[in-house]
């Protein structure tokens, strides 16, 4: 895929992100919400870079397990419905 990331990116969605499943890469957004919903945080302004970071091993096993399921999108969106 191109336009690869180097580093989880804040966007105004949410965090923008790349995983590799079978040596490609796939560009995932995990949105502000849902890292709200993660952290049980109503707070508005939430550091969304800090929580990605602190929750990164979960999202990124869910992006995989999703790609690897066939589940597609540019960039796939992991809505909070995948870590329930």
């Amino acid at each position: 895929m191109d336009n690869v990331l180097a580093a989880p990116r804040l966007t105004n969605a949410g965090i923008l992100f790349s995983v590799t499943v079978e040596f490609q890469q796939y560009q995932c957004l995990v949105p502000a919400t849902t890292l709200s919903d993660l952290s049980h945080s109503k707070d508005p302004k939430l550091d969304l870079l800090g929580t990605y970071r602190a929750f990164q091993t979960k999202i990124e096993g869910v992006a995989r397990r999703l790609i690897s399921a066939g589940i597609v999108g540019k960039p796939l969106v992991i809505g909070s419905g995948y870590f329930q």
